[in-house]
């Protein structure tokens, strides 16, 4: 695909995803939502990426739906009457799905706005880092609708109901300090640090067991919805996966050895 509201790269075995319309602080568009799947996609089935940052061109990582291209092409029901869910179903909650199943490890590097939809996209990597000048903001609210992009289905795992409950009613910024402080994200860096502290997560976790990384995924996600005796059967079943990889015998004869591990790549 050429894409037009992305930018896409691969640096030595980590792929970074950009938002490309940084004139509107990234607002999304039913083009952008098409280019990040493929996008996603793309980077899961090469060999030669082993994990993934998602940011933002410009001074946003991304402001949320662009509401004038968004209700142009908002479908409408039987009574003629606007249906944004059909939106959801058809661009953002593939996307969502994706991103979750996929296999390799996604990194968020939050610069500048997270709203919206965004703050969701973001939300939904497996680590989140922010700039200190980021911020989230749920604003559904201040136009009628309810938090999307799994927004009801994240907040309230990562900061608990109270939290999710005023973060989603209040509409209001979040600052990164906070929403570190409330488990929201991994870590805050100066702005200017971004970049390369998720760069640098990012490397570590393309040179890390490949194979381990895959799983930790799964049993942590499944763990979410799981019994203690759902999750110790997981645990049981994926640890015997992971004993099958030459990555096991490699970390065990690092770890004995007194160095560092080399996990094969690709």
């Amino acid at each position: 695909m050429d894409y037009q509201e992305i930018l896409y790269g691969v640096d030595d075995g980590v792929a970074v995803i950009r938002f490309n319309r940084p004139k509107v602080y990234n607002a999304i568009t039913g083009q952008m939502l098409t280019e990040l799947d493929d996008a996603f996609v793309r980077a899961g089935a090469d060999a030669a990426v082993r994990a993934i940052v998602l940011t933002g061109e410009g001074k946003a990582f991304c402001s949320g739906a662009d509401l004038a291209a968004s209700l142009a092409m908002t479908p409408r029901d039987a009574q003629g009457r606007l249906d944004p869910g059909q939106a959801l179903e058809d661009f953002y909650n593939p996307l969502i799905l994706k991103m979750r199943a996929l296999r390799k490890p996604i990194i968020s590097a939050i610069n500048g706005i997270a709203a919206g939809a965004g703050a969701n996209l973001g939300l939904m990597a497996d680590l989140t880092v922010c700039a200190r000048s980021a911020y989230f903001l749920q604003a559904f609210v201040n136009i009628g609708l309810i938090p999307d992009a799994g927004g009801t289905w994240v907040l309230p795992r990562l900061v608990g109901l109270q939290r999710a409950m005023g973060m989603a009613m209040l509409g209001e910024k979040l600052p990164a300090e906070k929403a570190l402080a409330w488990g929201l994200v991994w870590d805050v860096v100066d702005d200017e640090q971004l970049l390369p502290t998720a760069l640098t997560l990012a490397h570590k976790l393309a040179n890390g067991p490949a194979a381990a990384l895959e799983r930790i995924k799964q049993a942590i996600y499944a763990g979410n919805g799981s019994t203690l005796e759902e999750s110790l059967q997981i645990e049981r079943r994926l640890q015997g996966e992971c004993g099958h990889y030459d990555e096991f015998t490699e970390g065990v004869s690092a770890f004995l050895e007194k160095r560092k591990p080399v996990y094969r790549k690709g």
